[in-house]
């Protein structure tokens, strides 16, 4: 249902908006699942290499490590050389990393491979969701966005699920193999689909205000404000939780006698309940507001993560939806309320940082979360994760005096 309103708001839009935002919802598909079927791999990879916990963690840091550092440096590139040509460029150099990391045979080849992979996957959040924010503007953009931001949780089901299904035929050097053949197909669909030209929606109203407000306190002509500060640290918060909570939940569950398959299920479920949560609560910020939804969302998620330590099996595998609702949607308010606190002719930059600072948050806390796990245990470390969430609560408190100030 979720997903036939998301496609039903990209019919409804002009035919050159249309494309835009199914492209870069299609660039999302694509590179979100790459970041998600990893979660699938690490076990897999575990066993084949004889790997710790921080270990593990390391090749999530190494991936979203090298996505999360060129962040900026591509969206600045992107004023030179196009958005389209840099964008068709990474998703290449995503797809095969992918493709090579199917012939390697050794840790530090795979290493090596995520590197690469990651290094292309760092040019689709800062320019899709510039193409997207250029493209729309007032109500039609957090809409917009939402919907763009939904479309990634599409493919950390699709991918991961795919994923799952090959590793029970195949072995994993050709599933990888796979994911990046999939990736080339997916450049060669955005060559032809995404526009040589952009739209820009821009009104002058918003343009005045923004440039107007130079005292610091608001959005002002420099990004760095209060309120995007407090907006990327509670987002840098959240995105810690996430990545070191998905790295252990594979392994939370095989202790609990999950197999491999049913480990790829069970990321599948949490990953399409993160999908309807990240979609609605886009909405549901809209209506009312980025600091209530964050509050509701990042309780449950505590309290959630919490409850899957004593339970069963069973149990855990019919809550991982509720699980993904609560982890995943927050980030959707978060994100969407990026060009309400920035100057329009900035937000390509600001989407640049944003994403460098929850990108970079996500990359570490597997490898850190991993070193504890190898120590307390995995039970233990999902306690601390669920307890660390809890530090967005008095972030909220600087976008609470921010909006105040802007009447947003």
């Amino acid at each position: 249902m979720v997903f036939s309103f998301g496609l039903g708001y990209i019919v409804a839009m002009k035919a050159l908006k249309k494309r835009i935002l199914g492209s870069c919802c299609g660039a999302h598909i694509l590179h979100d699942g790459y970041t998600d079927l990893l979660y699938v791999m690490f076990p897999i990879w575990q066993m084949a290499f004889g790997l710790s916990l921080a270990e593990v963690g390391s090749l999530k840091t190494l991936y979203s490590g090298a996505m999360a550092s060129l962040q900026v440096p591509s969206s600045m590139l992107s004023e030179k050389v196009g958005e389209k040509r840099l964008l068709l460029f990474g998703t290449l150099i995503a797809a095969i990393g992918f493709l090579l990391s199917g012939w390697t045979t050794s840790f530090l080849g795979l290493a090596a491979c995520l590197i690469l992979s990651g290094i292309g996957a760092s040019v689709q959040h800062p320019l899709s969701s510039s193409l997207t924010s250029h493209a729309f503007e007032g109500s039609e953009l957090r809409g917009a966005l939402s919907t763009y931001n939904f479309s990634g949780d599409i493919g950390k089901v699709l991918l991961p699920s795919l994923c799952a299904a090959l590793l029970a035929v195949w072995d994993w050097h050709t599933v990888t193999s796979v994911m990046g053949l999939l990736g080339l197909l997916a450049v060669m669909f955005l060559a032809v689909v995404l526009p040589k030209t952009t739209v820009t929606n821009h009104s002058k109203t918003q343009l005045n205000k923004a440039s107007s407000d130079t005292s610091g306190k608001g959005a002002g002509s420099n990004f760095l404000n209060l309120g995007f500060i407090s907006l990327s640290s509670i987002a840098a918060i959240d995105s810690a939780t996430r990545m070191g909570f998905l790295t252990l939940l594979p392994f939370l569950l095989m202790s609990k006698g999950a197999t491999v398959t049913q480990v790829g299920f069970a990321l599948s479920l949490t990953f399409a309940g993160g999908a309807a949560g990240k979609f609605v609560c886009g909405f549901i910020a809209a209506r009312f507001g980025v600091i209530k939804t964050t509050l509701i969302t990042e309780i449950a998620t505590s309290i959630l993560m919490a409850l899957t330590l004593p339970l069963n099996v069973d149990v855990v595998m019919l809550m991982l939806p509720l699980v993904g609702v609560a982890l995943n949607g927050t980030s959707s308010g978060l994100y969407g309320t990026v060009p309400e606190l920035v100057p329009p002719h900035m937000r390509s930059r600001a989407f640049g940082v944003f994403y460098t600072v929850t990108i970079g948050s996500g990359a570490i806390s597997p490898l850190v979360y991993g070193f504890v796990g190898d120590r307390l245990g995995v039970p233990n470390t999902i306690a601390l994760i669920a307890g660390s969430v809890l530090m967005v609560l008095p972030l909220t408190l600087g976008l609470k005096k921010v909006f105040r100030r802007l009447q947003v």
